[in-house]
Formats: structure tokens, sequence, C-alpha cells
């Protein structure tokens, strides 16, 4: 029988694989673009605080270097002497060059009198403006009492140098004031310290926002401030868009900003999504392809599978298909062979479980009315109505419950709980029969009383015990025990009718464990049987015995709480 497709299967998967393309590489462009635009911005920021950690870590370090310096040099001796005297003055500088060599921001050194006049200096001081700045500095520091100063001037010296912040210390003898020492720094110096990787623009001001030194003049307002316009936590600087972080230079109040250009950034966007829309291009032709090739290579093996399928359909259940593709049509063809065994194999599971089911159902209506038990029930029923009316009431409710519970077809299973019942009935009922010569004790727990179990399942036990029970002994004690273990429930039923020899057990065992049973012992082999066909090998029968003692049958099932599906 062969199935006839709706369309064609080139036509079809050509279809899926670039409608199911399409989407993976739109949502791949889109998270994709998503992750750079992210990455790039977060890349951005971090480089940004970074250089800002960077330099102001650097001119911490050239402050307090500085002002170590200024503290010690204002305090030599032979500056003093100078400044008294004009003596030492190579002392004086080789001290200054010793300092300064070792910056990486070098300054200018000058050293006045008490009045502001200039007494030497390192620098070429052609400018007049320069000395009216430095008189300036002195005359400030002598007017409001100050020992230190430090601020920041923009003064020009020759070759067109510049310094952008000055220390000042004021140089005393014996408690007076005779001369200011002057360090100054180099302009440039500061722009080749705060020019740093990964960042565009560097500024650095006072706390009056005055820019000491900025890598680019851009950024400068009128009287050199510095002013930033700010719009959505960014810096609009004309019409350009930056991303900025800030730090400060505890010790000198310094102000340390760096910027990085966000247009860069949205440049290597628009590169990114020229770059993507060309390579979905380029790869939405190749799967175009690709389908085609997929298509015609595999079709015949899907007409070999659609082919085994339709025999399956019509009833034929020896339809195997055959392949030898060597990709998943193959791997598909051998797991339709596998369900295809196991759907046979469950098939004659399941046609034995019947044919056990109706031999079982067979052995235990002959029980029920097995002619012996009926008469021994019967004759005490004639006794106890003579005797005692309300013993032959109770023989009669038992029979009846008995007789209702073998022949019920409700369904196949039923609760533990039930099942013992039908168990305790049928144990009065003998007791009632063999009365002291008969005990018996019913112990399972709770949580194995919920458990669904096949019908009449303890019966054949319980029968075997009392058959064969009362051949070597004149009394007999049976004891029905179950419980939990974990999954499972164990059912155990021990009896003390002297056991089996281990000959005659392992004969048992061998009966059990044959999947055809030759013998006419047909009970428990039955029961073993069908558990193992219903819940699996790992469940059914064990028996053990001591010869002269007693005989333990034990059950294990799964915990089920619904009906047992064959």
């Amino acid at each position: 029988m062969a199935i006839s497709p709706k369309h064609n299967f080139k036509d079809s998967i050509r279809r899926m694989f670039l409608l199911y393309a399409f989407v993976p590489i739109l949502l791949l462009f889109i998270l994709f673009l998503a992750f750079t635009v992210v990455n790039a911005r977060f890349t951005l920021s971090q480089q940004t605080r970074e250089a800002a950690r960077s330099i102001r870590a650097a001119l911490d370090d050239t402050y307090r270097a500085y002002e170590w310096e200024m503290t010690r040099m204002s305090a030599l001796p032979e500056v003093i002497e100078f400044t008294r005297s004009r003596r030492d003055g190579p002392r004086v500088f080789e001290q200054f060059y010793n300092f300064n060599n070792r910056q990486t921001i070098r300054s200018v050194m000058h050293l006045l009198n008490a009045q502001g006049d200039i007494l030497a200096s390192s620098a070429n001081l052609s400018p007049e403006s320069a000395d009216n700045a430095l008189k300036a500095i002195a005359q400030r520091m002598d007017r409001n009492g100050q020992s230190t100063l430090t601020e920041t001037n923009h003064i020009r010296f020759s070759h067109d140098r510049y310094t952008v912040y000055t220390f000042a210390h004021d140089i005393r003898e014996n408690g007076q004031v005779i001369g200011y020492l002057l360090y100054q720094l180099y302009e440039a110096d500061m722009q080749k310290q705060i020019f740093v990787r990964n960042n565009e623009i560097a500024i650095v001001a006072d706390r009056h926002n005055t820019i000491i030194a900025t890598t680019n003049n851009i950024v400068r307002g009128p009287l050199n401030k510095l002013t930033l316009e700010r719009e959505n936590g960014d810096i609009v600087i004309d019409n350009g868009r930056y991303r900025s972080s800030e730090a400060v230079v505890p010790a000198a109040n310094w102000h340390i900003y760096t910027l990085n250009a966000i247009q860069l950034m949205n440049s290597t966007y628009l590169s990114l999504i020229v770059f993507f829309i060309v390579a979905s291009l380029l790869l939405l032709l190749l799967i175009q392809f690709l389908a085609r090739a997929i298509a015609a290579r595999h079709t015949q093996a899907i007409d070999k599978l659609i082919y085994a399928v339709g025999e399956l359909q019509a009833g034929n259940m020896h339809s195997y298909v055959h392949l030898d593709t060597g990709d998943e049509f193959e791997l598909l063809a051998d797991q339709y062979n596998a369900m295809l065994t196991r759907l046979n194999d469950l098939l004659t599971r399941n046609e034995e479980l019947s044919r056990l089911r109706r031999m079982t159902e067979v052995k235990h209506l002959q029980s029920q009315f097995h002619p012996h038990f009926i008469f021994n029930v019967l004759e005490m029923l004639r006794y106890a109505i003579v005797i005692d009316r309300d013993l032959a009431q109770q023989m009669v409710l038992l029979m009846s419950r008995l007789l209702r519970y073998s022949i019920s077809t409700e369904s196949d299973t039923v609760i533990l709980k039930d099942d013992l019942n039908y168990v305790e009935d049928y144990l009065k009922l003998q007791h009632m029969r063999f009365r002291d010569r008969l005990g018996y004790a019913i112990d399972v727990n709770k949580e194995a009383m919920n458990a669904r179990v096949p019908r009449l399942m303890l019966q054949a036990v319980i029968e075997n015990s009392i058959k064969y029970g009362y051949q070597q002994k004149e009394t007999l004690y049976i004891a029905v025990n179950g419980y939990r273990v974990g999954t499972d429930v164990l059912i155990e039923v021990t009896d003390n009718g002297g056991g089996m020899s281990e000959e005659r057990l392992r004969a048992v065992r061998h009966i059990l464990s044959e999947a055809n049973n030759q013998t006419p012992h047909i009970g428990l082999h039955n029961l073993h049987r069908r558990l193992t066909l219903i819940y699996g090998d790992r469940y059914g029968l064990a028996i053990s015995s001591r010869a002269g003692e007693s005989t333990t049958v034990r059950i294990t099932i799964p915990c089920e709480k619904e009906s047992a599906h064959v």
C-alpha cells in the first residue's frame, strides 16, 4: 500500500530551508548587532574610565613628588645661602636638576628674593610678562601670609614654551622670609602625561574649572575655562557626542576628564551592518543550493521509508526497511526497524499474557468451585446450622464474598487492600475448617496498601501453603507481610509447613525461570510469568525455604497508583 504525498518532497524541503534559514539569520543579525552595540558601549565606557584612572594615578604621583620636593628644597642650607648671599649657586642648580631629570613632567625653577625680584632661574626669562607674573606670585604670598602656594597660570617663556602650573614655597632664615622658591610645570610634558592609549581627549582642570592641560583645545572656553555641555549622560562638543569619565586627584584637587567620540563607534556599527547583510545574502544563496542537493540525495531514502510505513499500515508486520546512506535517514530506518521488532515482541508477549490470564482464571474458578473445598464448607455449614447459627451465617457471608470477588470482571487489577481482604476471608474459612491446626497473620503497612496489583495475586501462594503445608505437619501457621521499598512493594508469604529440600527448591526455581511450563504445577509459574510480562523481568516471585522449618514466597511489584496497562 503506497502513501500519496500531498507535496513534492524536493520542493517542500527547499521551501523549508529557505523559510527557516531566514529566521535564524535575522535573529542572529539582531542578536549580533545588539551584542556589538552593548559590547562596544561597554568597552568604550571601560576604556574611558581606565584612561581617567591611569591619568589620575600618574598625576597624583607627580603632585606628591613636587609637594615633597618643595618642602625639602626650600629648607636646604645651600638654597638659603644662595638666597641670602647668592653663593653656592651651582649646588642649588645641581639639586634642582637631580630632581627634575627624574620627573615625567619637568619644570623650571625660579629663586626670588623677598620683594619678588628674580635671583636665579633655570629658564630664559626674556618676556617681561613672565617676570611680572613671578613677582605677582611672590607679592601675593607675602600679602596673604602664605608659606606655600599652588595655582594654575599659563606663562610663556622663550622658544614658545609654556608652563601651566606653579608650586611655590617661601624660604626662611631664623623665622624670617628671605625669598621664594618656585617650580613651574611644562605644559608639553603634562600633555604627554595625559595622552594615554584608547582615549581621544583628556583634560586636567583645577578646582575653579580652569584648564591646566588638555590634549585638544576644542574644549577650551573663554578665559581658559572648561565648559562641557551634557546631554543624556554624554558630552556634546561642536555637535559631536563623547562618552566621558571623571576622576579627581585628591591632594591637588585636580579634576580629570577623559572623552571618547561615539561617532567612531557608530561608523563601526554601519560597517558591521553592511557586512552582515552581504554575508546573509551569500548564505541564503548557499542554503538554496544545498536545499536542492539534499532534497535530491534523500528522495530515494524517503520513498523507501514511506513504502515501509504503508506496508505496516496494511498489516505487514515484517515490512522492515534497509538503508545504507550513512546519515540521519539510516538512523531513522534503524529506529523504525527497532520499533517494529519491539512491536512484534509486544504482540507476542500480549498473546502469551492473554493465554496465561485465561489459564489463571480457569484455575481460580476450579479452585473456588473445587468439589472438596465446596464439600468441606457445606459439611461445616450443616453442623454449624444445628450447633451455632451465628457461625453458619458468618460462613455463608464469607463464602458469598469469596465467590463474588472471584468471578468479578470489573478490572484486571485491584488495590492490594482489596486482595488482602479476599485472602483474609479465604483464611477465615480455612480456619473454621482446621480450627486450632491453622493460624495466620496479615501485616502490611499503609504505604503498600494502595498499590495496584493483579487480581487474585496471592491466591495461588496461599493455596500452595495450605496444600503442601499439611503434608508434613499437623498444624500450620501462615504469615503475610507487606511493605514498600523505594518505588517497589514487597509481599512475603511465609508458612512453617516443613519447607523443601535443596533439590526440590532448585526444581521449583527452575520451573519459575522457564517461559513454558510442561509440569502440572502451574499456579506459581503462571503468577510469576504474568508478573514479569506485566512489569518486567526484575519483578515476580522469589522462593526461599529451609527443610523441616519454613518456606517463604517473596513477590516484588512496582508501587503503581493506577491500573497496569498491558
